[in-house]
C-alpha cells in the first residue's frame, strides 16, 4: 500500500499523541470507573564483584525495555535493593497480565545479556526458566500486585528485601496490623479495629489460608511464628478491600537447589482506612532477626537501607527499602526514600550491632538456620553422611 506525505505525518502525530503523558491522563479520565493495578516485580540477574548491586549499564538494559513498552502502562520507576532490580508500575490491565509480565521478563533477559557480557556475578540467577510462559509467577521473579479503586489520595509503600526470603515481612506485618503498640491506627480508627484478614500461604504445598482478626489471632500467629513456611500472601480490610500484597516464591522450591535468597517485596497501601505510612514504617525499626545472610544461612537482623544501596560486603547483612509514592489517575509522584531519614541511622546502627552479636557465634544454631532449611544442604548432607559412617555403638 503506499502512502503520502500527509498520510505518514499523521500516523506519527498519533503515534506521539497516544505516547504522551497528558493524553494518557485524558484517556485515564474517561475510564474513571475503571481500576488500576499496582505491580511490583523484581530480579536478581547480575551484581558487580559479587552480591552487591547491579551496574549501571543492566538498569539502563531493563528501563530501555520498559520505556519502550511504555504504551501499556499509565507509569513507572525502576531501582534496587542490593542486587535485586524492581519495576514498579500502573496500569489497568489488571493483575497477572500476561503483556505486563512479558516485559516485565524481556527487560529482565535484556539485563542478563548486559552482566553476562560484563562478566556480572549470578548473572540470570532468578530467571529459572528457558522462556516465558504467560506469567512471571514460578518463574523466579518475585511478584506483588493488587487491582484498586483508586481513591483521590492513594498512596502506598513498596518494601523491597534483599538477602532473605519472604517471612522477613511477617513480623512488621503483623506488627502494622496486629500490634496496637506499633499501630495505634488499630485503637482509634474504626475499620482497623474491626480488624483485617490475613491471607497465609504454606509455601510447600501453595495452598492459601483465610485468618480473620479477632476470631483467628491465636491460628493467625502459629503461622506467623514459622516464616520459614508460613508467609503473608496479602491482607484485606474488614471490608475486603486488598491492603497488602507480598510475593511468596521460595526459589529452591521452584529450582530444586539453592539459587539464591528469595529477596522478597511487598505492596503496602497506607492512610484513611488502612495504616498510616509512618506506622507502616516503623513497623520495620528495632530490626528483627530473618534467615538469610552470607550462603542463605543465617540468621541476621533485618536492616532499612536508603534507596538504591548496595548489599554490604559485613556478612551481607539482610536489608530492605522503603518506596513511598503518592499516586493520581495512575501517575505516580515519588518515590520518596522511607528509610532515608537521619533518625533511620540509629536503626542501622542497631542493626550492624546485632548482627555482629549473632555472627559472633559462628555456626552454631541459632546463628545459623537449622538443616532443612540451610540453602546449600547438600554440602551440609554430605558433611553428616560422612560423619554418620564413624559413629559406632558404646561398647
Amino acid at each position: 500500500m503506499n502512502y503520502n506525505v500527509l498520510d505518514i505525518l499523521e500516523h506519527f502525530a498519533i503515534k506521539k499523541i497516544l505516547n504522551h503523558k497528558n493524553f494518557k491522563l485524558h484517556l485515564f479520565n474517561s475510564l474513571r470507573n475503571m481500576k488500576v493495578t499496582l505491580s511490583a516485580i523484581k530480579a536478581d540477574i547480575g551484581a558487580i564483584g559479587g552480591h552487591t548491586r547491579p551496574s549501571d549499564e543492566l538498569v539502563e538494559a531493563v528501563n530501555k525495555v520498559v520505556k519502550e513498552n511504555s504504551k501499556l502502562l499509565l507509569d513507572y520507576y525502576i531501582g534496587y535493593t542490593g542486587d535485586d532490580i524492581h519495576i514498579i508500575m500502573t496500569h489497568t490491565r489488571g493483575a497477572d497480565n500476561k503483556e505486563i509480565h512479558k516485559m516485565a521478563w524481556d527487560a529482565f533477559t535484556e539485563g542478563t545479556k548486559v552482566a553476562k557480557l560484563q562478566g556480572l556475578y549470578g548473572a540470570g540467577q532468578d530467571l529459572l526458566k528457558d522462556a516465558f510462559s504467560g506469567n512471571v509467577r514460578g518463574m523466579g521473579p518475585g511478584v506483588a500486585e493488587i487491582d484498586i479503586e483508586e481513591r483521590p489520595s492513594e498512596v502506598f509503600c513498596v518494601f523491597a528485601a534483599d538477602k532473605t526470603e519472604p517471612g522477613a515481612f511477617n513480623f512488621p506485618l503483623w506488627r502494622m496490623f496486629v500490634d496496637a503498640r506499633s499501630s495505634t491506627g488499630l485503637l482509634i480508627n474504626e475499620r482497623l479495629a474491626e480488624g483485617v484478614k490475613f491471607r497465609i500461604m504454606d509455601v510447600m504445598t501453595g495452598k492459601i489460608a483465610g485468618l480473620k482478626l479477632w476470631g483467628d489471632k491465636p491460628e493467625l500467629e502459629t503461622a506467623l511464628m514459622y516464616p520459614g513456611r508460613y508467609v503473608v500472601h496479602s491482607v484485606l480490610s474488614s471490608e475486603g478491600e486488598q491492603i497488602v500484597s507480598a510475593s511468596t516464591d521460595r526459589l529452591h522450591n521452584i529450582a530444586g537447589t539453592y539459587v539464591g535468597k528469595d529477596d522478597p517485596i511487598a505492596i503496602v497501601r497506607t492512610q484513611k482506612n488502612f495504616p498510616a505510612t509512618e506506622e507502616a514504617g516503623s513497623a520495620f525499626n528495632d530490626p528483627h532477626y530473618v534467615a538469610g545472610n552470607t550462603r542463605g544461612s543465617h540468621h541476621m537482623p533485618l536492616m532499612p537501607v536508603k534507596l538504591n544501596s548496595a548489599a554490604s560486603l559485613n556478612y551481607a547483612i539482610p536489608i530492605v527499602s522503603c518506596l513511598v509514592f503518592s499516586m493520581h489517575d495512575g501517575i505516580l509522584t515519588g518515590p520518596h526514600d522511607g528509610f532515608g531519614t537521619a533518625d533511620w541511622d540509629l536503626q542501622r546502627q542497631w542493626a550492624s550491632e546485632r548482627a555482629m552479636i549473632m555472627r559472633n557465634q559462628g555456626f552454631i544454631h541459632p546463628a545459623t538456620l537449622v538443616p532443612d532449611e540451610l540453602e546449600y544442604n547438600k554440602g551440609y548432607e554430605a558433611r553428616i553422611e560422612k560423619l554418620n559412617r564413624k559413629f559406632e555403638d558404646l561398647s
